[in-house]
């Protein structure tokens, strides 16, 4: 399963619907230098914003969704975004 990946150009918070991914402006200067946070993505199920690092903005790791009501896991595959399969 698969859905369309939004990219929005300015922060605004409550224009952050399902899908919808911004790019840090400071990307690459948070978090881990191996792997620092690149952009806030909201789950594509529920909504819940979530950092993404940039190895999963680069679709080589899976994200699962860090709200307590949803334990969505996707990756990103250029603009779209791929569910991932129960095995």
């Amino acid at each position: 399963m698969e859905a369309e990946l939004n990219l929005l150009e300015v922060w605004i918070p409550e224009q952050m619907q399902p899908g919808t991914m911004f790019m840090l402006e400071q990307a690459g200067e948070l978090g881990k230098v191996d792997n620092p946070y690149w952009a806030v993505l909201a789950c594509p199920s529920c909504g819940s914003l979530g950092l993404i690092t940039r190895q999963q903005w680069a679709g080589l790791e899976a994200m699962i969704c860090g709200s307590e009501t949803c334990s969505s896991e996707y990756f990103l595959d250029g603009e779209k975004i791929v569910y991932r399969r129960a095995s």
